[in-house]
């Protein structure tokens, strides 16, 4: 019985849904802080393993408020991950915005389109999660999850070394007569 569960070995589907929902602004948004370096995909990816830490609070914040907690934490992350990246560099970094490409529509159409293909195409918050954004969420996931067991491993070993010192303490203090 655990007071808390461990992580699943695979991510939730909500978790992929929301990595779905806001990798389209938050990847090209770690470039541009980068100035398009190629940490800004490292940046990213650590971002969304950060997230998978802490999904089950973050879930469950959104929940209570009803509001998108994933977003706003992504966005900390990012941000805080950059400064990171440009406290580290040797030299100033010369950041240059990259202009964004305009919304691009898919192009969904033939006799075996359904209207609601076609309108997905079009309607904000249709996001769908591809290949893409599948591997990225399960490789965060899976560093996460690596993470929190060497974290509980940890746990273990600090807490067994407790109580061994716990015990030699009780067995001097005996020996000594208990005064």
């Amino acid at each position: 019985m655990y007071l808390i569960p461990p992580m699943d070995d695979d991510p939730p589907p909500d978790f992929v849904v929301a990595v779905a929902a806001h990798e389209g602004e938050l990847r090209p948004e770690a470039l541009r802080l980068t100035g398009g370096d190629p940490a800004g995909h490292e940046i990213y990816q650590e971002a969304l393993v950060d997230l998978a830490g802490h999904w089950r609070r973050v879930r469950l914040l959104s929940r209570v408020t009803h509001t998108d907690e994933a977003g706003g934490y992504l966005r900390k992350r990012i941000l805080r991950r950059t400064k990171a990246w440009r406290d580290d560099q040797l030299y100033p970094v010369e950041v240059r915005v990259l202009r964004t490409p305009e919304r691009q529509l898919v192009q969904v159409g033939g006799p075996g389109a359904s209207i609601a293909l076609r309108k997905a195409a079009i309607i904000e918050g249709t996001a769908r999660a591809g290949l893409l954004t599948l591997a990225d969420a399960t490789v965060a996931w899976c560093h996460a999850w690596r993470r929190a067991e060497h974290r509980r491993v940890a746990r273990l070993i600090i807490g067994g070394l407790a109580l061994v010192i716990a015990m030699i303490q009780s067995m001097t203090w005996l020996a000594s007569g208990g005064s």
